[in-house]
């Protein structure tokens, strides 16, 4: 297990890193989103050990490994260009990790071979490296970092060049070889579509202060009732299937630790066939933000890593039924409006239903 808590990074007086805390269990595929300069790679390296926080810890195990050396924490790392040996061979550079662990030359040659099996490059072994494409490339960088048995393998952006079309074939392997290998693993992009097809969960990072946490659903109440239910008929913000297993409340909190944000997204059926034929689906429920922070792009950030999640867990369409004040928000959310508008016996107002489908 990956438990990072309250990192703080700082640079030249700028904070990049404001009391981040991240978690991945054992096994687990976490995909940490966010646009360019938002503290994603400088996270990956303070996990990695490349960069000393100013404050907060990182643990691997159990162990707090803050202040260890990169290559005594058990992390593997694979980056964006590769960073390949050109004058070593596949099956040379598969084993590098090994080779300084002082790892059997036997040993050495069964790890390579299973691993060339597993990134579909069986018998590439004495290939050189500099004849390799770049699909090929990107899956020997893997499987080199994989060979040790990291605890923890971090991949920053590693599909970042590609062609879509490979981009996205590759992006379904990947998920596949990290599952099949049991890798706990932290990926870091800036594609949504990336972050849905390989993890198990997403994190949207966005600047200091910005992280998408999970909440229980006691957390959602006050502002569910703050935000939605006044001047309602209905006062009442517990829902059916809040405490579900299968529900997740996503949230945001100021520096004080308040949850300023919330939504929460339950799998259930969509009330029409809005998917082709009983397609999987999540519902987008009780989504409120502080109405002092309303319009700052809050709301956005929520919806977002939410459909992240939805998509990562095999939804095809994610649904809501939207107040009419709030249609448009949702339209610039890639959502469409299905049908014609209701109104709510809880809150007496006009809604229209709402959904998005996975891209295909």
């Amino acid at each position: 297990m990956l438990a990072v808590r309250d990192v703080t990074v700082a640079f030249d007086g700028h904070r990049v890193l404001d009391h981040v805390s991240l978690t991945a269990e054992a096994g687990e595929v976490v995909a940490l989103l966010g646009p360019s300069g938002s503290g994603k790679s400088t996270l990956l390296r303070v996990i990695a050990g490349l960069i000393d926080p100013d404050a907060g810890t990182v643990s691997i195990d159990g162990q707090d490994v803050t202040h260890l050396p990169t290559h005594r924490r058990g992390v593997g790392l694979v980056f964006q260009d590769e960073q390949l040996f050109p004058h070593r061979d596949v099956g040379a550079n598969i084993a590098f990790g090994l080779r300084m662990q002082g790892v059997d030359r036997a040993t050495q040659t069964a790890r390579v071979d299973e691993l060339l099996a597993l990134v579909g490059l069986p018998g590439f072994a004495r290939r050189a490296v500099t004849e390799l494409s770049g699909g090929e490339s990107k899956r020997v960088a893997l499987a080199r970092s994989l060979a040790p048995r990291p605890r923890v393998l971090l991949l920053d952006e590693p599909l970042t060049g590609l062609d879509r079309e490979l981009h996205d074939r590759l992006a379904g392997e990947l998920a596949d070889i990290l599952r099949a290998s049991g890798t706990t693993a932290v990926l870091v992009t800036h594609d949504r579509e990336e972050a849905a097809a390989v993890a198990d969960r997403v994190v949207t990072l966005d600047g200091a202060d910005s992280v998408v946490v999970e909440l229980t659903a006691a957390e959602t109440h006050d502002l569910r009732r703050a935000v939605l239910r006044t001047g309602t008929p209905s006062d009442e913000v517990v829902l059916p299937g809040d405490d579900d297993p299968a529900t997740v409340h996503l949230g945001l909190r100021d520096d004080r630790g308040r949850v300023v944000a919330t939504s929460t997204w339950r799998p259930r059926p969509a009330p029409h066939d809005v998917g082709g034929g009983g397609a999987a689906a999540v519902q987008l429920r009780m989504m409120a933000t502080d109405p002092a922070l309303q319009g700052t792009g809050l709301g956005g950030r929520l919806v977002e890593a939410g459909v992240a999640w939805a998509f990562s867990r095999g939804a095809d369409v994610v649904w809501a039924n939207a107040r009419d004040t709030a249609v448009d928000f949702y339209r610039r959310h890639g959502f469409d409006v299905v049908g014609a508008s209701f109104v709510t016996e809880s809150t007496g107002l006009p809604h229209h239903l709402v959904v998005r489908h996975r891209p295909r």
